[in-house]
């Protein structure tokens, strides 16, 4: 009886050791690397088109600006604190459609088709700090120093005559559009636009530039409001 016993508890040891073995060798059938592989895997190295992103532009010209043009004679410059604006004479033609305005006294247009127009080029420089602008940027406004009507000198619009003078019509490039209203212009950055008036030949001139920065959400801050004026001569 005692060998029968003794031989019961080894074949009981030897089954129990035989389901620890198993129990061992069992579990997941992925491989062992796989989870090593998903610890720490070493970052790829950069390359030239995997490398970090490419800094802000800076000392050119806004992203949200077409390319700058600087066609024309310069026949002003005007400072408004650290920003400049060089205005340039083009070049004149023939306004192909009529103006907006009308004399109150004749009700006659202030232009009208046929009439001569000169274009002028403003090239703006921010000479200074970075600056966040609204969506009127850096307004120039144009008078004749005997121009006698309240409303501003009327231009006309069109694209073409614009192209034929090489003037930006508006600053902004295609689909620079902000939402918000917000505008960087950095250090050293420059960009352009212009318009055409009435020409009158060898007339003084006034030419008033407003700035008025936007904090980050677009909000106009007047407090820092900035406005300078130079006079020049349309030749």
């Amino acid at each position: 009886m005692f060998i029968t016993r003794t031989r019961q508890v080894a074949a009981a040891t030897i089954a129990t050791l035989a389901l620890v073995g198993l129990s061992a060798c069992g579990g997941s059938d992925e491989p062992e690397e796989d989870t090593k592989s998903s610890a720490a895997a070493p970052a790829p190295e950069p390359t030239e088109e995997t490398s970090e992103a490419a800094p802000a532009a800076s000392g050119d010209q806004p992203a949200w600006a077409l390319p700058a043009k600087e066609a024309g004679e310069k026949i002003s410059t005007v400072k408004a604190g650290d920003i400049t604006v060089d205005v340039f004479q083009v070049g004149t033609t023939k306004a192909t459609k009529t103006g907006q305005f009308v004399d109150p006294d004749t009700n006659k247009p202030l232009l009208d088709e046929g009439d001569d127009i000169v274009f002028v080029n403003y090239v703006i420089t921010n000479n200074g700090q970075p600056i966040d602008l609204g969506s009127s940027r850096v307004s120039v406004e144009a008078r004749y120093d005997d121009w006698k009507y309240m409303q501003g000198m009327d231009s006309i619009v069109d694209d073409a005559l614009f192209e034929e003078q090489q003037v930006n019509k508006d600053a902004l490039a295609p689909g620079a559009f902000n939402e918000k209203g917000v505008y960087p212009f950095g250090a050293g950055q420059k960009y352009t636009y212009g318009e055409n008036f009435k020409y009158q030949k060898n007339s003084p001139i006034t030419f008033e530039v407003t700035v008025v920065p936007v904090d980050a959400e677009g909000e106009l801050l007047h407090d820092k409001r900035i406005e300078g004026e130079g006079k020049g001569t349309i030749k």
